[in-house]
């Protein structure tokens, strides 16, 4: 069966268009031959309309699948990302699985043999349908494309059902850019069958306007309307909360912008909660004394007079494992706010509220009633949160000292990124030792970062890639990453000559520097329970893998920098942040003897 290239087009034409107003502005290509068509018309689209649409290509299809991860985690909006046909889908997985478990926005188009190659041994065609299960919100098999007006209209509801299932966050406050990490969405996934002639005819008359409905709101699609608790739930939870020992517990993504942090802390200042603020959380830009962010630290030391008879949790737990497991057992009600599910491996929920955490703050905050504020803000309270103000200080103090330390510790030079990191950029953590050393010395204040990490499943595939991709919404962007981190993803590098060909036709110059600690293996189990003397620790833990990260460099055409003292990073960073594209400066740190490094500051 022959399929006609104009038919072809128009089918492609009228589905992107409809992704375009719907909100897709990223599309990612992985190149493969039976993915021909999505890929031309994308192209076509980007090259026509570049205001509309961006395009990038990534020949390494995992890390493809988490650039666009990146790309969607701070836009808000579903980003595209096309592959080929057979394995090519299956390197997209730990993507999607991403997506799912952080709610990131991800529109997955797959290209396919057609209906009559399946299951007679053609090469490159497997079974495609339903490929990544239950992990994806949506699954549609597309038909073979079509010029009929139906099929038309079809190909353009598709699109706007995927937009739908994927999610897309409401527009940001005026004038504001949006923080990342506080998304509600999810992946999606359509398969495309495709006969030969492959190519499309791009030059159909219509390509993208055939069957176009006329635009009546085109800025009121699929808008995430506000969920303010009702009046009278309003008036439940705040008898809940009066004369008991209240403290709040902020995850990942608890505000997407500053407005909403400071609205926030507006709610939190009134009724005297002191706000255990995860890295993550967007909260940390805002100096507040009521912000807690060395709780981590301060719960080594002490849980005098710090314990909660309310635990009110917004997001996911923290990083702080300590922190998770001090509230686990204060026997505290445990009030979780968050719009779809309360995300309890600790099983102990006792109150669900379907909201954000701004419209719950400010669902309390109207809900007050003359003199009732003074009632919120008792004695009792006040002495609870002094009681955190003054440990959180104590803390502050310790991790201070960091500060004297020149060479070895990566304490210090985590610190030094995140001062010397510039106001409005992005900050992206690798899991393992990276994150946790950031929610131990990025210590509140007034610059303004967006701090992420993939944290959905903790895994160190993609973080390269998504780093890449969020950077692409920031003038400057630095990645912390381990030395294990990047050599998963060190095809990532590849993106250097990607992000110049943007550059050179006329798209953004973002600069992202790679911070290397590298200690030459899996430090962070020197820190578990697995951690031994035998030999087989090394072994099947720690697995130095002696890489020689300037040479790996130098084949990516990655400019490189090594530094083993504070000032020279200083230097290195310094220079780094003036360079567009990809930069990779390696602190070489040791391997042995990380709890006692950190002993000063944990414990």
């Amino acid at each position: 069966m022959s399929v006609d290239p104009t038919a072809s087009a128009l089918f492609l034409g009228a589905f992107f268009d409809e992704l375009e107003r719907w909100g897709v502005h990223d599309v990612v290509v992985s190149p493969g031959s039976r993915s021909t068509p999505l890929s031309m018309v994308a192209h076509e689209l980007s090259c026509r309309f570049p205001e509309r649409m961006r395009l990038y290509v990534d020949v390494d299809e995992r890390g493809a699948a988490f650039f666009a991860l990146g790309l969607a985690k701070v836009s808000g909006n579903p980003a595209a990302v096309i592959c080929t046909s057979g394995t090519a889908i299956a390197n997209y997985y730990p993507a999607v699985l991403e997506a799912e478990s952080s709610r990131v926005p991800l529109i997955v188009l797959t290209g396919d043999r057609p209906p009559r190659l399946q299951g007679l041994g053609a090469p490159q065609t497997c079974d495609q349908l339903n490929a990544y299960g239950s992990h994806v919100r949506a699954f549609r098999q597309m038909p073979l494309p079509t010029g009929e007006p139906a099929a038309l209209a079809f190909a353009r509801q598709a699109a706007r059902e995927a937009c739908a299932a994927a999610g897309r966050e409401a527009a940001p406050f005026a004038g504001e850019s949006r923080a990342a990490g506080a998304c509600l969405g999810g992946p999606v996934h359509l398969n495309f069958p495709f006969d030969e002639p492959l190519k499309p005819n791009l030059q159909a008359e219509g390509l993208f306007e055939t069957g176009r409905r006329s635009d009546v709101l085109p800025d009121l699609r699929a808008v995430n309307l506000p969920s303010y608790l009702d009046p009278v739930d309003a008036r439940r939870v705040l008898d809940l909360l009066r004369e008991r020992r209240v403290v709040v517990l902020a995850g990942e993504g608890s505000v997407a912008t500053l407005n909403e942090a400071n609205a926030l802390l507006a709610w939190s200042d009134a009724f005297g909660y002191p706000v255990l603020a995860d890295p993550l959380s967007g909260l940390r830009s805002v100096s507040d004394p009521l912000i807690i962010d060395n709780y981590d630290t301060v719960l080594a030391t002490t849980a005098d007079d710090l314990t909660p008879e309310v635990v009110i949790r917004f997001g996911r737990f923290p990083v702080s494992k300590r922190a998770t497991t001090f509230m686990a057992q204060a026997d505290a009600v445990n009030i979780v706010v968050d719009p779809y599910e309360t995300r309890d491996y600790n099983s102990a929920t006792d109150l669900l509220l379907r909201c954000t955490p701004l419209d719950f703050s400010q669902s309390l905050l109207a809900g007050l009633r003359g003199v009732e504020r003074e009632t919120m803000l008792n004695d009792r309270q006040r002495q609870f949160a002094y009681e955190w103000v003054r440990a959180n200080d104590a803390a502050a103090a310790r991790i201070d000292a960091v500060d004297a330390a020149e060479e070895g510790f990566e304490g210090a030079f985590v610190r030094r990124v995140v001062d010397r990191a510039p106001d409005g950029s992005c900050l992206f953590a690798a899991n393992s030792m990276s994150v946790r050393a950031l929610d131990t010395f990025y210590m509140k204040g007034g610059k303004d970062l967006t701090v992420l990490c993939n944290r959905g499943l903790n895994g160190i595939d993609g973080t390269v890639s998504t780093a890449l991709g969020a950077a692409q919404y920031f003038a400057h962007t630095t990645l912390l990453t381990g030395d294990l981190t990047l050599l998963h993803d060190l095809n990532a590098l590849a993106l250097q000559r990607e992000l110049r060909v943007q550059r050179d036709a006329g798209g953004a110059a973002p600069s992202i520097v790679i911070v290397l600690l590298n200690n030459n293996g899996g430090g962070i189990f020197d820190m578990l329970p697995q951690r031994s003397s035998e030999a087989y620790f090394e072994r099947l833990f720690l697995t130095p893998q002696d890489v020689d990260f300037g040479a790996a460099a130098q084949a990516f055409g990655v400019p490189y920098a090594a530094a083993e003292t504070v000032a020279a990073f200083d230097e290195a960073y310094r220079a780094a942040l003036d360079v567009p594209g990809i930069s990779l400066i390696e602190v070489r740190v040791p391997l042995e003897g990380l709890p006692e490094r950190y002993a000063p500051y944990w414990s």
